[in-house]
């Protein structure tokens, strides 16, 4: 901190700060390296009039494209404050000696949590049965106890993984924790899971849960053929990255009843636009990408992005892309 203070201060523009604080956290320690405005929220058309002049860009979602970057002669250093990157031209910034990084593993405890609510919520049906009470479905009943949909145990079912990284890995203890067999699909090794194939991931799991990075290979993995091979009384949850899902074909599979269940937390497009078929599919759980967003979580990504900004001020970069 102290080396920090002792050298130039920095212009520093955070170009979508809302999201990730609200006004819970404390932007300080951003201000204390130099000139620092945050918005909460940058159209793509004010981008570059609003980060003109600054060493230090911020994002969270706002795009820096090639051209975008072409016209910031200024700018030193790109801060991605989530850990997904692709709305950074990392090639155009690296061809301008511009220093990019991410924030790699702040959320994996609450990803994981998350993931497990939506196992619950789709197994148990808690938020509607307690829904159902408060509207005064409990206090007319003839009998004592009901339910309006079955009641799943976890015990001996099948949790599949795909994509066996840090949040991979935390979801698979929780599942074990509930006395579920763990399979994995990964190009990693899968400590704690037995390692197959990802159509066998699909024929045996009673629970998908995705954790994969989105590539050009996982773009669509989740489609009609894949659904095809799922039992009728298997669940689907997305944490991860909504283009993994192609969302025609698993609104099709859920109206047909060809699986039981889905719970997502990402879509193709956020917000997503009235037409998405998922927002009216049957059985479909759907949060407004939320699972990352803990009060801890956004804390320690909040750290990390000034850690980041310090270590590259000092040349040691770290959580380079």
């Amino acid at each position: 901190m102290e080396q920090s203070l002792q050298m130039p201060p920095v212009k520093i523009v955070v170009l979508d700060g809302h999201v990730l604080n609200p006004g819970d956290l404390n932007w300080a320690p951003l201000h204390e390296l130099g000139s620092c405005t945050v918005h909460d929220r940058t159209p793509p058309d004010q981008i570059v009039a609003r980060a003109q002049g600054a060493e230090v860009v911020l994002t969270n979602k706002c795009p820096l494209t090639a051209d975008t970057i072409a016209r910031l002669p200024a700018l030193r250093y790109i801060g991605v404050m989530a850990t997904g990157h692709n709305i950074v031209d990392s090639a155009a910034a690296k061809a301008a000696g511009i220093v990019v990084t991410n924030v790699p593993t702040y959320g994996t405890r609450s990803v994981a949590q998350h993931t497990f609510a939506l196992i619950l919520e789709l197994t148990n049906h808690v938020g509607l049965h307690a829904r159902t009470v408060r509207e005064g479905r409990w206090s007319r009943n003839a009998d004592w106890c009901y339910w309006d949909q079955p009641l799943v145990e976890l015990d001996q079912r099948v949790l599949g993984v795909v994509g066996y990284g840090k949040i991979g890995q935390k979801v698979a203890d929780l599942g074990r924790a509930f006395g579920m067999e763990v399979l994995a699909h990964s190009r990693s090794e899968t400590p704690g899971a037995t390692k197959v194939s990802i159509e066998e991931i699909f024929r045996r799991s009673d629970v998908i849960s995705l954790h994969c990075p989105l590539t050009p290979e996982t773009n669509g993995l989740v489609n009609r053929e894949r659904l095809a091979l799922m039992k009728r009384s298997a669940f689907l949850v997305n944490t991860s990255r909504g283009l993994l899902v192609v969302e025609r074909d698993l609104a099709a599979a859920l109206n047909a009843g060809q699986i039981a269940g889905a719970a997502l937390d990402v879509l193709s497009a956020e917000p997503p636009p009235a037409e998405n078929p998922l927002l009216t599919a049957r059985n479909c759980l759907i949060t407004p990408h939320i699972a990352w967003a803990s009060g801890s979580a956004r804390g320690r990504l909040l750290d990390v992005v000034v850690s980041n900004v310090k270590a590259w001020r000092t040349g040691a970069a770290r959580n380079t892309l």
